[in-house]
């Protein structure tokens, strides 16, 4: 009997094909809106086959080094920083994730994100709900202008192309820096590469899209922040360990940098009273990149074919790369 461990719970109509397989058991946390406990993943761990889980889940040495009959690890997700690859490979534990599936629904919420922090819309929100609206004033929230600015993208993969293509309609001029040149999107949207330090003394907004990892870990920080123009605005929707959150804040309070939109933290997920909420400047909301209703529907679809392929002996549709 194999054992399939779900950490969170999923549509059932989406899992079918785990309950066909035979001589299987599957095991699925049975709250939506928070995650399963630690004890209870370590407890149910030691006896699973396939782990169906996402970025919430821990799923570092002391979670897998009891996890004795573990297979496959499928996540819910394109990043995976939250898994102990070193251990997982140790113990020849497959890992599968969802690339490709959310780039444009990313996009779109990245570029949804820069417009509604640049020309102020949650303050606009907030004035009308505080009955604060008395009549129309000539500067009244007034923010800056996106058609015909500069965006400065980190990380030109699938999810920076496509935003590049989101600015062009906006006629923006497009820096990138990458690890390496791409050339499709110098040919196709005419971005500019340049060094990280050009692209934040340039850009009206610094796009922050490179993955999560230990070279990217604080990449943007006090000595960022202080190239930056002081009427920039930070957007980041990749990882939250991407960007201190200290530097941030006082960069925001001081006004060295103009504003940010944030879809991600360094720790998820924040409370009422973290500190950058404070800030009339920040726009925050919950690690909603991917989350539209074709997008996910087609992320679990991934992650289910993922996990019978990693329990079957076949190759994963998407395995994360050995580094």
């Amino acid at each position: 009997m194999m054992k399939i461990l779900i950490t969170r719970k999923v549509p059932e109509a989406l899992l079918k094909r785990l309950y066909e397989l035979p001589n299987v058991e599957v095991i699925m946390f049975d709250k939506e809106d928070e995650p399963m406990p630690r004890e209870q993943l370590l407890a149910e761990l030691k006896t699973a086959d396939g782990v169906f889980s996402n970025l919430s889940d821990k799923l570092d040495r002391e979670a897998l080094e009891q996890a004795e009959y573990l297979k496959v690890i499928s996540t819910l997700a394109v990043g995976y920083d939250n898994i102990d690859l070193e251990v997982a490979r140790e113990k020849g534990i497959k890992i599968g994730h969802t690339p490709y599936v959310l780039t444009e629904a990313t996009a779109d919420l990245t570029f949804a994100l820069l417009l509604a922090t640049a020309r102020n819309l949650p303050q606009g929100q907030q004035m009308i709900k505080n009955n604060e609206w008395s009549s129309w004033s000539p500067f009244g929230l007034t923010g800056k202008q996106v058609y015909g600015s500069k965006i400065g993208i980190i990380g030109m993969g699938r999810i920076g192309l496509s935003v590049a293509r989101r600015a062009k309609g906006f006629s923006m001029d497009v820096l990138y820096h990458n690890r390496s040149r791409h050339e499709e999107a110098e040919k196709e949207v005419g971005a500019i590469y340049c060094s990280l330090d050009e692209l934040l003394e340039q850009s009206d907004f610094v796009v922050l899209l490179a993955p999560g990892s230990k070279a990217t870990y604080h990449m943007i920080g006090t000595e960022q922040f202080k190239k930056m123009k002081n009427t920039a605005y930070l957007i980041n929707s990749s990882r939250g360990t991407n960007v201190d959150e200290k530097a941030l804040y006082d960069a925001l309070k001081t006004g060295e940098i103009k504003g940010a939109g944030l879809d991600v933290f360094e720790k998820e997920p924040i409370s009422a009273d973290h500190p950058l909420l404070e800030l009339e400047n920040v726009l925050a909301i919950p690690h909603i990149g991917s989350a539209s209703i074709e997008t996910r529907q087609e992320m679990v679809e991934v992650t289910v074919s993922n996990l019978i392929n990693g329990l079957t002996g076949k190759e994963l549709v998407y395995e994360v790369p050995n580094q």
